[in-house]
């Protein structure tokens, strides 16, 4: 069996992460589907998903890290092509990664204790962020 349904996030912009976790938990549960995976995809090219231990202090590291991994920049070739100041955000969330898969076992999120899942805003601006939650099982 396959169960789709959409997460919306309303963001600040660069830097602003969420934790998704209890909405992804309520599309498991609403699926029905008691062992298999669930898909976490971040629709765009500028957010992504992961899991962390979803805490002020990671939550302020994670982006502060990424802007010193692949910072803010003028240079890139982006830039000057687009000239939309967002040239950092695409690489940093292809760099992430815009998708994550997750066990479900008993028709729950197989996460650890400290494991949360998270959507992190690369882009500049506020957005309206869809993430589309696949879960397929039996």
């Amino acid at each position: 069996m396959v169960y789709q349904s959409q997460i919306t996030v309303s963001t600040a912009g660069h830097r602003d992460m969420h934790d998704i976790t209890p909405q992804v938990s309520r599309v498991v549960a609403e699926s029905g589907i008691s062992a298999g995976i669930a898909h976490v995809f971040n629709v765009g090219s500028t957010g992504t998903v992961g899991t962390i231990e979803f805490e002020p202090g990671l939550e302020r590291d994670m982006p502060e890290i990424l802007d010193k991994l692949i910072p803010p920049s003028r240079e890139y070739g982006h830039e000057q092509a687009w000239h939309d100041g967002n040239g950092h955000s695409h690489l940093q969330a292809t760099w992430m990664g815009p998708d994550l898969t997750v066990p479900i076992n008993d028709g729950r999120l197989v996460l650890g204790t400290w494991q949360q899942i998270f959507h992190l805003d690369c882009d500049v601006k506020p957005r309206q962020r869809t993430i589309m939650v696949t879960v397929m099982g039996e």
